[in-house]
């Protein structure tokens, strides 16, 4: 397990993750949710904004270009949690977290 855990951690390679430990993904998953989840509302408040107020093409295309990259790391980490745990959490939340820990601290 490691001390810190970055979201730019996110965009190694499929094989660098899969050394990563179930613990460090999940902390992972949960740090490119919340990054994906940011660039969706800054995404829609964008398309939304109200028809007097000019927004740029590329404002827009980088929102959705970030929105469409964490999107594509989030699902390679849950694959590799997949593989492991069968399953990927819908949440990934401290109790989850914290009963990982244990089982991991206990064996």
């Amino acid at each position: 397990m490691r001390e810190h855990l970055f979201l730019d951690q996110c965009e190694l390679s499929f094989s660098e993750l899969s050394l990563f430990h179930t613990y460090d993904l999940l902390i992972l998953l949960r740090l490119v949710r919340e990054e994906r989840s940011t660039c969706y509302r800054l995404m829609r408040s964008v398309q939304k904004a109200p028809e007097g107020v000019v927004v740029d093409s590329d404002t827009l295309d980088f929102a959705e270009s970030d929105y469409r990259r964490y999107t594509a790391r989030m699902r390679v980490i849950e694959g590799i949690l997949i593989d492991r745990m069968g399953y990927k959490p819908k949440r990934v939340d401290d109790k989850l977290l914290a009963s990982l820990k244990l089982k991991i601290e206990n064996s």
